[in-house]
């Protein structure tokens, strides 16, 4: 059946356009006044074995331009330490390498054509780089135990891509052709008659079950005392000299009952951030899910303008405006907030400048308060011009892991963590992550996030210890970090 929606460009710009660029987006454009990113996703991608849901709500309150779903991807590239495996279609190769080096290999050599209308994110690298990928970029004892066997990186590579448009109301359906790999505008055509054919398609039926009653069991991975001890040492290292401050967290397994998805649609209504996201991939023998829902930028490269966002320092919300005003007034005058927070901005000025043109780094907001359904927080923004013999992803690297994840100085941090945290962090930590083949990328830091293996669910949360930290404050704060997400898997067992 003919589609009713025109695609474009027509086969006559794109055949011109095809001369002089090896990956062209054909997009159809359809009304999405009656749709919902949620309603789009489970018509879209609901029986899809790998898939993402990238949504943002800027400063929690107002929602971001596009909404972005990907489905069906093209290639996938799986990192444990430096072995590496990628799998195109049915093949697969398994090698040794760096994963950094191997995503710059995917997305260099193109020319993109950029067409005027389209978001900023067509087709691309979408995925996750775990805590422990750090390994690759510094020298690390290995002491924690791998417990979890979440990968170091999962990219995966689409060229679907499902782009809602929440000014206008519309929903643009993209599928790039990689004229390298003879790719053709009949075959883009064919794929979006199959999109929209999905997006036509009445909603999956959902199974029916009763709510689940009674408070959602979450185990501590470690004892309070033996969390209370390591805030302790961490104390001891931060007397002698070794560090500033250290970040260390505590994992909570539990088992949700739930689907994933049925937890992300509770987190975004409980939770809304800048950063929301709902990833499906495949593990070595389960089906894995990554939920979640960060306020935190790690680093964004767009047209080689390199941003940085440090949060530090956070009071919650209150109903009351002239209360929360003086709330407001309280986190700016905290002495403790604010040399925390000046030293992750010193921090991160030191690793955007790693990879700045000289002189062009600039703190261009400092200590910004920030506002979010529940909390707010002190931000700052960083700005510098990538070198012009540096790319994205060395932007990416020279900032990871964020500074408010590890502690000050990094390295020494992160060995510290390495020896007082029992077992690797696995996404907690890392990074959420897309790339395009322009050299942007976007990504955030992965916290206030679910990660689910099969049925077992697991969060992380911590706590940065500085000199005069209260080991049994620390330890709570730990909880109230996690709370956003039980309190999701929570509310989606009585729905």
């Amino acid at each position: 059946m003919r589609s009713r929606h025109e695609s474009f460009p027509p086969r006559a710009a794109f055949e011109k356009l095809a001369k002089s660029h090896t990956l062209v987006p054909v997009y159809r454009t359809v009304t999405a006044d009656l749709e919902t990113p949620v309603s789009a996703f489970l018509r879209i991608a609901n029986d899809a074995p790998e898939a993402f849901l990238l949504e943002s709500v800027e400063g929690g309150e107002h929602v971001g331009r596009y909404t972005f779903i990907g489905i069906d991807p093209y290639k996938k590239m799986v990192a444990h330490g430096r072995r590496m495996s990628v799998s195109e279609g049915r093949r697969r190769k398994t090698f040794d390498g760096d994963v950094f080096e191997e995503l710059k290999k995917a997305l260099s050599g193109h020319k993109p054509a950029r067409l005027a209308g389209l978001p900023p994110f067509t087709a691309g690298a979408v995925g996750f780089f775990s805590y422990d990928v750090v390994r690759l970029i510094e020298r690390l004892p290995e002491l924690a135990a791998d417990e979890l066997g979440v990968p170091d990186a999962c990219l995966m590579f689409f060229d679907q891509v499902l782009a809602f448009d929440h000014v206008k109301k519309e929903i643009l359906l993209i599928a790039t052709v990689d004229l390298t790999r003879g790719g053709s505008y009949a075959q883009a055509e064919k794929r979006l008659d199959k999109m929209e054919k999905r997006l036509a398609s009445a909603l999956p039926v959902m199974k029916r079950r009763k709510p689940i009653t009674g408070k959602l069991k979450m185990v501590p991975r470690t004892s309070k005392k033996a969390f209370l001890k390591a805030v302790n040492k961490a104390k001891e290292y931060i007397t002698a000299g070794d560090v500033f401050q250290c970040v260390l967290s505590q994992r909570f397994d539990c088992v949700p009952e739930v689907p994933a998805f049925e937890v992300y649609r509770a987190l975004r209504i409980v939770n809304p951030s800048p950063y929301m996201y709902f990833m499906r991939f495949g593990m070595e023998d389960s089906e894995a899910h990554i939920v979640g829902s960060s306020p935190e930028l790690l680093v964004r490269v767009h047209d080689r303008n390199v941003e940085y966002r440090p949060i530090a320092g956070t009071r919650k919300r209150s109903a009351d405006e002239v209360e929360d005003r003086a709330l407001e007034a309280d986190l700016r005058a905290d002495a403790k907030e604010v040399a925390e927070h000046i030293m992750l901005v010193d921090l991160g000025r030191n690793d955007v400048g790693r990879v700045s043109e000289f002189g062009s780094v600039r703190v261009k907001d400092l200590m910004f308060v920030e506002r979010y359904s529940h909390v707010m927080h002190l931000v700052s923004a960083i700005e510098g011009k990538l070198k012009p013999e540096l790319e994205a992803i060395d932007a990416f690297k020279a900032c990871f892991p964020a500074g408010t994840l590890s502690g000050a100085p990094k390295i020494r941090a992160m060995e510290i963590i390495e020896e007082l945290e029992p077992a690797r962090r696995g996404v907690y930590g890392g990074s959420i992550f897309y790339a395009d083949f322009s050299g942007n990328l976007d990504s955030c830091i992965a916290i206030r996030t679910l990660f689910m293996n099969g049925e077992q669910g697991h969060v992380q949360a911590g706590a940065g210890i500085v000199a005069d930290s209260v080991p049994e404050m620390e330890f709570e704060e730990c909880g109230n970090k996690a709370r956003a997400v039980v309190r999701a898997m929570e509310r989606a067992r009585l729905s």
